[in-house]
């Protein structure tokens, strides 16, 4: 999987991106990472890429022209068909079925934005995906990159030493992971359930089931709705009293 960010502050991508599991996983080549700043494509001598809204309005919108440009560059390193993902709250929520999605692919462009955004112009011309990673509004684009830029590598293979863990998390099925315990085996009193001490996978499997099903109904119900439930997860539902369908 190959990344390529475009973007008025590479220092803060590769700063990020390049450290734990991500890091180790560039240096062993399962992924790469490379970035591309916009201000190099400036087209006057201060490098400036933005300007004042047509049409009036507060702030400055970054200028179609560099993004463009920049984009070329980076498409020069890219042999084949690719998406290129804009960073913005009026996109697509991200989710893990799009981070799912995504890692299918071999090369990703994401464009980050500043000010009070980019010229529609460019966006038409270049942008496959706008993605949104949730209702609310940063500063920049750098910071949703490096979320999904995260997900999207951990499901790639090779990345986790533990591919199990890719599989078997928090959204699994549209269920939230059931909780997990370490040693000590006893904590301030507070004792890991015995279940999990027992030696029976079946019946830990059961509990964990159970486990994430009232999880995912008291902390995110919205997931039920397009969880992959069985009938015994439903009965097992309204014996509890949780929102099942």
């Amino acid at each position: 999987m190959n990344f390529h960010v475009l973007t008025l502050f590479p220092e803060l991508i590769e700063q990020g991106c390049r450290t734990s599991i991500l890091g180790r996983a560039m240096e062993n080549g399962y992924i790469s990472l490379s970035t591309v700043q916009i201000r190099d494509y400036a087209d006057n001598k201060h490098g400036r890429i933005d300007d004042y809204p047509y049409g009036g309005g507060a702030g400055l919108v970054m200028q179609p022209g560099p993004i463009e440009r920049a984009y070329q560059a980076a498409r020069e390193r890219i042999p084949g068909a690719h998406r290129v993902i804009y960073l913005t709250p009026q996109g697509r929520v991200f989710s893990q079925s799009m981070a799912e999605e995504l890692a299918q692919e071999t090369d990703l462009v994401f464009l980050c934005g500043h000010y009070e955004g980019v010229d529609e112009r460019v966006l038409e011309r270049i942008v496959t995906d706008p993605v949104s990673i949730g209702d609310y509004v940063l500063t920049g684009g750098e910071l949703p990159a490096m979320v999904m830029i995260d997900a999207i590598s951990r499901l790639v293979p090779g990345v986790l030493r533990n591919q199990v863990s890719a599989e078997f998390e928090s959204f699994q099925d549209n269920l939230l992971e059931y909780p997990q315990y370490t040693r000590p085996e006893v904590y301030e009193d507070m004792r890991v359930p015995e279940i999990l001490l027992s030696g029976h996978h079946a019946k830990i499997a059961q509990w964990r089931r159970e486990q994430s099903l009232e999880r995912t109904a008291r902390w995110r119900p919205d997931l039920l709705d397009s969880a992959q439930l069985t009938q015994e997860d439903r009965e097992y539902l309204a014996k509890k009293g949780l929102q099942g369908r």
